[in-house]
């Protein structure tokens, strides 16, 4: 697996912002109305963020090996890894989704609907960065170091063993 790039998330954020601020535009556009945003959203994605903040918080000790703690399963830090993965992208996804919304309600905060709709969005969308920060910083834990790293700030945290067919790859590294 190969790192996220900041760049990736920063394009999927961008067309999801153009998808939301577009479908505001449309239901404003065939309705008058704006897009309803419920708060839910917002409390569900600040969840998800505190949850996988707790979780690198948690693991931290474990996948850097530090003294007195039990070290993370390969397994269980793989599949850290990928939900990092997942988390960093759907964080993304959101909050560029929820800031097109927000955006396109922005001309209607005078209203109360507007106003509330807008609000929620905002609120959803920091969540939802919230996340994707939590996830890219356990992501960056569960990398393991490259052969031409000498320790540092990973401690003192085994290299791993060269497999000789191939099925070696690395979390984290390009394969």
């Amino acid at each position: 697996m190969t790192p996220t790039r900041v760049r990736a998330l920063l394009a999927i954020a961008a067309i999801a912002a153009a998808v939301g601020w577009g479908a505001v535009q449309v239901m404003e556009g065939q309705s008058g109305r704006v897009v309803p945003v419920p708060w839910l959203a917002a409390v569900t994605m600040w969840l998800l963020a505190v949850a996988v903040g707790i979780w690198a918080v948690l693991s931290r000790p474990r996948l850097l090996r530090t003294a007195g703690s039990r070290p993370m399963p390969p397994l269980v830090a793989a599949r850290t890894a990928a939900l990092a993965m997942a988390a960093s992208r759907t964080g993304a996804l959101v909050a560029g989704l929820y800031a097109g919304v927000a955006i396109g309600a922005f001309p209607s905060r005078e209203t109360q609907a507007g106003s509330a709709s807008m609000w929620a969005a905002i609120a959803t969308a920091i969540g939802s960065l919230v996340l994707a920060a939590a996830a890219l910083w356990l992501e960056r834990m569960c990398r393991l170091p490259s052969k031409g790293d000498d320790g540092g700030a990973s401690g003192d945290r085994p290299r791993p063993r060269a497999q000789p067919d191939g099925m070696g790859a690395r979390v984290g590294s390009p394969s």
